[in-house]
């Protein structure tokens, strides 16, 4: 058996998440439904990493084994399942690997950005979150340099997920004015689930002076998600990459 990695792009407003699940559709069922238009054959996919309903994705890699008797013409695949697939799901490449790499296990990084634009624009409505408040940007980037010191993030996990441990690496941490939006980009070794949301909402409460900077560190030592305001919404939130 070869492995193969296809690299997708996507926007997640019409979908649960990005990997299967029961009763629901994914970016992951459309990705296999396509597979087996076009190849006659099923295909059981692997991702690299976890996005949740509404989350939209730049770059997302999913890995499958497959023995091919001819090697394909793999851009003309990608042509036929872009044809195939739904518009706001993309393939952009096939990539022939090691057979025991492993799109989620070998990412070196990942990176994800939250966009809030301040004005009303319904070209944004579905790819950032309309959050008309006036901000301290200052503040924010001083809670921002504060995650990127950190490494423990119980916090900022939602309950009930099973990991063997709570620490991340941070690499880059910072919020930025960019054409009339702020966006915040992170990028760490591994993320945990509702990490970047949470991250986002409590430091929002920062940039707005509701919570002052202290009261933000004793957030992140108490290790207790009650604290921490998961509610932003998903669709500001986007995938950028996975770094191999």
């Amino acid at each position: 058996m070869s492995r193969f990695f296809i690299e997708v792009s996507y926007k997640g407003t019409s979908y649960a998440g990005f990997q299967a699940q029961k009763n629901a559709n994914t970016i992951q069922d459309e990705v296999e439904k396509a597979l087996l238009v076009y190849f006659k054959e099923n295909f059981m996919l692997t991702g690299s990493s976890r996005t949740d309903a509404g989350v939209h994705a730049l770059q997302n890699f999913f890995h499958f084994d497959f023995e091919f008797t001819t090697i394909p013409d793999w851009e003309k695949v990608v042509y036929h399942l872009n044809a195939i697939l739904p518009a706001d799901i993309v393939v952009k490449a096939v990539l022939a690997v090691k057979d025991d790499a492993h799109c989620r296990f070998d990412a070196q990084y990942r990176t994800y950005e939250y966009t809030l634009y301040m004005y009303k624009d319904p070209f944004l409505e579905d790819r950032g979150y309309f959050y008309p408040y006036k901000l301290n940007m200052g503040l924010l980037n001083a809670a921002a340099s504060i995650i990127k010191e950190t490494t423990g993030f119980e916090s900022f996990s939602k309950r009930n997920t099973q990991v063997r441990t709570f620490n991340c690496s941070i690499y880059e941490s910072e919020w930025m004015l960019k054409e009339g939006m702020i966006i915040y980009r992170v990028s760490a070794n591994r993320f945990l689930r509702g990490m970047v949301r949470g991250l986002v909402g409590t430091m929002l409460k920062v940039g707005r002076e509701r919570t002052s900077i202290e009261e933000f560190i004793r957030i992140i030592e108490s290790h207790d998600p009650t604290l921490v305001d998961f509610a932003v919404p998903p669709q500001g939130l986007k995938l950028l990459q996975v770094v191999y």
